[in-house]
């Protein structure tokens, strides 16, 4: 079984290697002794949610903070080509739902985004906490992934944005019941960017709608600034599962999954 993962603060593993011992204080910590039970002698990672990653054993629990010697520290890149998923906020937290899941299977970048049609409107103090919330989940569902990259919430767009963000795009699909292309296909050009190396990060955009759907006029505006409409199978799936399933077979495509 898999180590349990607690995060640490960004860049706070830089400079440490096997033989280091690490103090894990806060919230992670008193989860790690007082939910997880965590006793001296077993196994944990750490990770700063930027990448790094240390491997150790639990050489001390006290009641607010867990000491951990290292027997391992890495650094995981991130992928050559970046799956980001930009989701319209959804009544019922089915947005949530959706990036909760898109963490879990991989998605790297989250964008909410405020669609015509969206029924749930971040306005004011309300904007700020949603985000907080957003955040909150994406960085859960990364704890239960085993991750040491937290995907990014970036903010809130409206659909003028989300046009300039498709133009920035290397590919940008909108997930649409009436598209004439299957994903698949659209996004096997996308696996040709997998090459461009670190240096050049690449983006794939994978853009859904809320319950009522995107409206003709976004898909207009959208398709305007380079996006396709891309149909992800015979059925018409939830605001809450189209994304999920894009991810999982983008990396399919993408040869994320693929056996070492």
């Amino acid at each position: 079984m898999s180590n349990p993962v607690f995060f640490t603060p960004a860049g706070s593993l830089d400079g440490l290697g096997p033989g280091s011992v690490f103090i894990l204080e806060g919230p992670e910590a008193r989860h790690a002794v007082t939910v997880k039970r965590l006793a001296v002698g077993e196994s944990v990672d750490l990770a700063d949610g930027s990448g790094a990653r240390l491997t150790g054993k639990v050489s001390d629990a006290g009641q607010g903070s867990l000491s951990v010697t290292a027997t391992d520290v890495v650094f995981e890149d991130q992928p050559s080509v970046r799956l980001v998923l930009v989701q319209a906020l959804a009544k019922g937290d089915r947005d949530e739902l959706a990036i909760e899941t898109a963490t879990e299977l991989g998605i790297d970048a989250v964008i909410p985004w405020q669609a015509e049609r969206s029924i749930v409107r971040w306005k004011g103090d309300r904007a700020a906490k949603a985000h907080a919330k957003w955040q909150s989940v994406v960085t859960a569902a990364a704890k239960q992934a085993r991750r040491a990259w937290i995907p990014e919430v970036r903010s809130i767009v409206d659909s003028a944005s989300l046009a300039k963000a498709v133009a920035g795009a290397d590919v940008a699909v909108i997930l649409h019941e009436d598209a004439k292309n299957g994903l698949r296909s659209v996004l096997e050009g996308a696996a040709q960017l997998a090459g461009a190396g670190p240096d050049a990060p690449r983006e794939v955009l994978l853009i859904v709608g809320p319950e009522g759907g995107i409206s003709p006029r976004e898909v207009t505006r959208l398709s305007d600034a380079g996006a396709v409409t891309a149909l992800l199978g015979h059925h018409v799936l939830r605001s809450s599962t189209a994304g999920p399933a894009a991810v999982v077979l983008a990396s399919d495509v993408l040869g994320r999954w693929q056996e070492a």
